[in-house]
């Protein structure tokens, strides 16, 4: 399985991380000279951006430095935000009102009160954003962020995680029709759109517009409510009929809108099953959790090469055992696990601790989980691999205490394998290509091509062999697979 890692590239003009966070600092400058209208918009575009960027790849890259860069960026965006609300709801105010309207004069004095003092606030955020740490955050990410190829079927499948979680989002919308699940349903679209708008160009090319039309129709249903809720809370509205007159008002924009969302969005051809459809589906979506979880690794693992022949070695372990009470359903997915847990079980190197296995535990245990992939899963895989080294699992560790027994079951199981397949290439050189186990007269007959009894690999495949050896409550006799072996090994395997 290759990596979808991509040559560092220079960006193209309009577009990549380095040219957004570039922006940033050009729309500072601009947004600081009188913070009007357009400025501060451009800037939280901008800013918008950035984030969204950042958003997306921590989710396969684990580098700190994405949420420093995300929380920054995010600090100033909010302390733009309340201003840019209410410059938004002056322009709609002007729309919907009479200039000789006691409401509409009520309202744009108070919007004109406030926005002097949220100036002063939106001033003193841009004296405080550190701009130069934002230019090194720049340089720094825009090479991490040109490693990881767009168009990629990773990038697909995070969008069907953002699409899965929008669509949700929009049935709540429809079910409901509270103020807040629309508001819910805007972001999630939202979140969704800037996956597709950063990382997958062809197909942001074909939904653009469509995208680009639902963000605005979801915005401007937010922009009334809010302005609904800040004309109540300011008792704007001198008597019963004046407020029945702008309720009928706001209404009837909000509707007209929500009506336009509704006319896309539902039924067999709506805009949802069109952007399903380009999307991974059945065995792609294992496929890409697969790749996006041995990308995650790749970039915290200092030697992949070592990760990937170990899985290699433990599938062909797992596949050689004798078979368990498990269904083939139950089977496959515990496969899965296993070789999740090879490729990802020296993660915890990039933590720099003496006991790197329990480091490899600990990340597993905060990643989310991608789509296709559970919690209770991810779990399982991270303990298998935290017993690739050290102590042996036990039912009182405190590793294992938030397992079932069948569980622990699993994990020993898995842990073993692993534990062995991951001795056999203990000192990384690959000498092990190939390895064949199968019962025979009560024992398991590992044969494995490369193997010698009078090295010291053979030590420390003895001591590996140990714990698969308890957990199938048989021992293990290693010997070397000769040629003939491998090759009527791969004969079998046509």
């Amino acid at each position: 399985m290759t990596l979808p890692l991509a040559a560092a590239k220079k960006e193209k003009p309009g577009s990549g991380l380095g040219f957004w966070m570039q922006r940033v600092l050009e729309e500072c400058d601009h947004a600081g000279i009188e913070l009007a209208p357009d400025p501060v918009h451009d800037l939280r575009v901008a800013l918008r951006r950035c984030r969204s960027m950042a958003d997306g790849l921590m989710a396969i890259d684990p580098d700190p430095t994405w949420k420093q860069m995300k929380k920054a960026g995010r600090r100033l965006f909010r302390r733009l935000g309340e201003l840019r609300d209410f410059q938004v709801m002056e322009e709609w105010v002007r729309r919907l009102g009479a200039s000789d309207d006691p409401v509409t004069q009520r309202l744009l004095q108070f919007f004109a009160g406030r926005e002097f003092q949220l100036k002063q606030e939106a001033a003193a955020a841009l004296q405080e954003f550190d701009r130069k740490q934002w230019a090194r955050w720049s340089v720094v990410l825009s090479r991490r962020a040109a490693k990881i190829r767009n168009g990629s079927a990773i990038f697909k499948h995070l969008a069907l995680e953002r699409w899965t979680e929008a669509h949700a989002l929009h049935r709540l919308a429809l079910r409901n029709r509270s103020r807040t699940a629309w508001h819910n349903l805007r972001i999630g679209i939202k979140r969704f759109r800037y996956i597709v708008e950063n990382f997958l160009p062809d197909l942001h090319n074909s939904w653009r517009d469509d995208l680009k039309e639902l963000q605005d129709l979801l915005g401007e249903v937010h922009d009334l409510d809010v302005l609904w809720a800040t004309a109540l809370q300011i008792r704007a509205y001198p008597n019963s009929d004046s407020r029945d007159h702008w309720h009928g008002k706001v209404t009837a924009e909000r509707g007209e809108r929500i009506e336009k969302y509704r006319s896309k969005m539902l039924g067999e051809d709506s805009l949802w099953q069109k952007w399903r459809a380009e999307l991974p589906s059945g065995k792609e979506i294992e496929s890409a959790a697969l790749s996006r979880l041995k990308l995650w690794g790749a970039l915290l693992d200092p030697d992949t090469r070592h990760a990937t022949h170990v899985a290699r070695l433990a599938l062909q372990l797992y596949d050689g055992l004798p078979v368990t009470r498990l269904t083939e359903a139950e089977s496959k997915r515990q496969r899965l696990i296993l070789q999740v847990a090879a490729l990802l079980h020296d993660v915890g190197r990039s933590q720099k601790g003496a006991n790197h296995h329990k480091a490899t535990f600990s990340l597993l245990r905060q990643l989310k989980p991608p789509l296709g992939w559970t919690s209770e899963a991810m779990l399982i895989a991270g303990a298998a691999a935290r017993y690739h080294r050290g102590a042996l699992p036990q039912a009182g560790q405190k590793t294992m205490a938030a397992f079932t027994p069948v569980q622990r079951e699993t994990i020993r199981r898995l842990g073993g394998i692993l534990r062995l397949a991951n001795a056999m290439d203990a000192e990384r050189d690959g000498r092990i290509q190939r390895a064949r186990i199968h019962e025979q007269n009560g024992f398991l007959v590992l044969a494995a091509q490369g193997y010698s009894a009078c090295d010291r690999l053979a030590e420390k495949i003895s001591a590996g062999r140990h714990l698969l050896e308890t957990v199938c409550r048989k021992p293990i006799l290693v010997k070397p697979l000769r040629p003939e072996r491998v090759l009527a090994t791969k004969a079998n395997h046509r």
